[in-house]
């Protein structure tokens, strides 16, 4: 017995082993720079139209930016939708006033084109959503234009109205806001109506302008616009609306 105690006594004990775990960081767990590129890929190839047309209004508001006052207003004036202009040339003012900013700047509209085209552009498809703000746009200019000549010639409006400066891109912005309309759904629907009816046909209460008429009128072209979104799907606000995955026809 002595012996067997002498011998456990005689044992080392060994240091126990502590392990340390190295934690890893999980996969996916922050931004990389690959997938962060994907998705502003996404964003933009699911509305072309609308970044594209951003594009070029970032070169031309540079391009503004370097020009003297008198040299910008005599080069915006060629490309004004005036009375002028669209008796003589009509398709290409129409075409290239929605290619310059009227105030605002272009950061302002960055926003603008995220919150309103980029959506609108998702849910119709690229040609359906070129069809409501070119629609706006046209028919908005000829009926404000059209009640400026009536004023010219009643004695209204002086007769240098016909070279009144007119460019910028808020008739085919104001269409498509109000062609949002349909795609809420229920009662957001008719609350959205009212606030864009509001916001449009409020200036024409204190007889502004022209332009004012004409963003009115380019909210009445955008709900007119309802048979372009058939087949469109409608939601609530904040999440249930699906949106195209490609732009359709």
């Amino acid at each position: 017995m002595r012996a067997r105690s002498k011998f456990a006594a005689c044992r080392i004990s060994r240091p126990t082993r502590t392990r340390h775990r190295v934690r890893r960081p999980a996969t996916g767990s922050g931004p990389a720079p690959g997938r962060l590129a994907g998705h502003l890929w996404t964003h933009l190839r699911r509305a072309p139209g609308t970044f594209l047309w951003l594009g070029v209004l970032l070169v031309t508001s540079a391009i503004m930016h370097r020009c003297s006052p008198e040299v910008l207003t005599d080069f915006l004036q060629r490309r004004s939708t005036n009375i002028h202009n669209l008796l003589h040339a009509p398709g290409r003012v129409l075409l290239t006033s929605a290619l310059w900013l009227d105030g605002g700047g272009w950061p302002l509209h960055f926003v603008l084109y995220n919150v309103v085209h980029a959506p609108a552009e998702r849910w119709l498809g690229t040609r359906r959503w070129l069809a409501v703000l070119a629609t706006a746009h046209i028919g908005a200019t000829y009926l404000s234009e059209g009640l400026l000549a009536v004023a010219i010639r009643t004695g209204a409006a002086p007769e240098s109205a016909v070279n009144t400066l007119d460019v910028g891109v808020s008739y085919a912005l104001a269409g498509v806001v109000a062609v949002l309309t349909y795609r809420l759904a229920g009662p957001w629907r008719y609350a959205y109506a009212l606030g864009v009816l509001a916001f449009y046909g409020g200036p024409l209460l204190t007889g502004r302008g022209f332009t004012d008429v004409g963003h009115f009128a380019a909210a009445l072209i955008g709900f007119a616009c309802r048979p372009l979104t058939r087949g469109a799907p409608a939601g609530l606000p904040g999440g249930a609306v699906p949106e195209r995955s490609t732009p359709a026809p």
